[in-house]
Formats: C-alpha cells, structure tokens, sequence
C-alpha cells in the first residue's frame, strides 16, 4: 500500500484525484490540502504520505516554495509536481528544490497511478513532453560548452572546413599563413577529441 498526499487548489481537479485513487488498491490518500499551508496545517499522521502530488501555482507559498518545508516534516517523502507549467525554468526549479518527478495536468490518471508507483520504486517520472524539455536543455547546454572551448577565430576556421573550402582559401578569408591554419586546426582537433576533417565536419553537423 503506497500513501499519497495531494495538495492541489483546483477543487474539481482535487476531488477527481481522490476519487480516482479512492478506487485503487493499492494507493490510500493520506492527506488532501488546497495549499501548503493547509497540508502542514495538518497533524502529523501516523501513516506519513509516501508520495505527494503537487501543484506549482498555489494560494499563498507556491509549491516550489513549500518543497523545503514539506521535505524537512517529511524527510523520506517523494514528491511529483502536477502542474500546467511546462517552462524549462519551473522544471528546474521544482527539481532543484527536492521533486523527483513532473507531471502535467493533463496526464491520464492511470498514468498518474504508474507515476506514483515508480517514484516510490525510486524512479524519476516525466510526461513526454517534460522529459523532451529535459533532453533538449542538457542538448543546448552541451554544445554551448563545446562551442565555448573553442576561440571565435577557431569557430570560423571550422565553419569554413564545414563549407568546404581549402586550407590556401581559409588562410586568404582570415588573412592568415597556411601554418596558422595548420595550427588552428591542431588545437581544434585536439580541443574537440577529433582526429580528421571527416570527424569534425560529422560532429559539427551532429549538433
């Protein structure tokens, strides 16, 4: 048996989630609250909730806000942002802050159900879309690491290997000697883990 807790404003989208789950085996609702301050309003149960499903945009602390304060009354408890919010910046706050998955609202709720399990297996849960997001930040963030080892002057030499031209033409473009792009080159390689043109030019397109 697996004890939830649900804080959720929404008084129709609460009330479906307790029924919902009313209906479940293997889940009991432990706490229900419209805000933070309501849940930790309530007595400390003796049964504490396993998981907590919660909503970012609350009356009074948001749910972001209010992770700290559930965690440090509930230490063991998992918690899975259920939340309209689909913004690269609440996904990372609300992971930053102690959630262990991110749901949106409108996942189904035998997905909602499979979400719980799994987080208290000691999973991770995401809507597709939310782990898209994900994916494409840590995307972004490491080929803005790969460009930024590279000088600007570096960038442009791989941007002309990328077009095709010659090591005589590259040299004319940048007003440099032959060797300069020798040597350009050699740190480009050397910097990016590539041995051949033919490796930077796939690296290159890959991202």
């Amino acid at each position: 048996m697996i004890s939830i807790g649900i804080v959720e404003d929404q008084t129709d989208v609460r009330e479906s989630l307790n029924y919902y789950f009313s209906l479940q085996n293997e889940i009991l609702t432990e706490i229900s609250a419209s805000s933070i301050e309501e849940f930790l309003a309530e007595e400390k149960r003796e049964l504490e909730p396993d998981v907590l499903l919660l909503d970012i945009d609350l009356p009074g602390l948001s749910g972001i806000r209010g992770i700290p304060l559930i965690k440090k009354r509930y230490p063991q408890i998992q918690i899975i942002m259920l939340t309209v919010y689909k913004d690269a910046h609440k996904i990372f706050e609300s992971l930053k802050a102690g959630a262990c998955g991110y749901l949106v609202k409108t996942t189904p709720l035998d997905k909602i159900k499979e979400a719980i399990i799994e987080v208290n297996n000691g999973g991770s849960p995401m809507s597709p879309v939310i782990a898209r997001k994900v994916i494409e930040y840590f995307d972004q963030t490491k080929n803005k690491a790969e460009e930024s080892i590279l000088t600007p002057k570096e960038q442009l030499v791989v941007t002309y290997l990328v077009d095709g031209k010659s090591y005589k033409k590259i040299a004319e473009s940048l007003g440099n000697s032959i060797d300069t792009v020798r040597t350009h080159i050699r740190n480009i390689y050397r910097k990016l883990e590539v041995s051949s043109k033919s490796e930077l030019v796939a690296k290159h397109l890959k991202q």
